[in-house]
């Protein structure tokens, strides 16, 4: 609703939008953008991910892990503390 007045009516954008976002019109543009970038050897694609800021949603917060040791080993230890 705060689009600038040259775009009209925000309503009819936002379908429109919606209707590009189904129809796949969005995703096609992006891979368009990224070949033609990519041709051009303008795109890095390294990617690099930052696990400190990764959190876990609050239901899986309690749900039991596998910490590759064996089930007994598992056992014991948490028998011991």
């Amino acid at each position: 609703r705060d689009l600038p007045e040259r775009f009209g009516n925000w309503n009819t954008m936002y379908k429109n939008f919606r209707r590009w976002a189904a129809d796949g019109v969005w995703e096609d543009l992006l891979t368009h953008v990224q070949k033609r970038a990519s041709l051009q050897g303008e795109i890095d694609w390294v990617v690099s991910v930052d696990s400190s800021i990764a959190r876990v949603h609050q239901h899986g917060a309690t749900l039991p892990r596998d910490t590759g040791g064996s089930g007994e080993l598992q056992e014991v230890r948490a028998g011991t503390s």
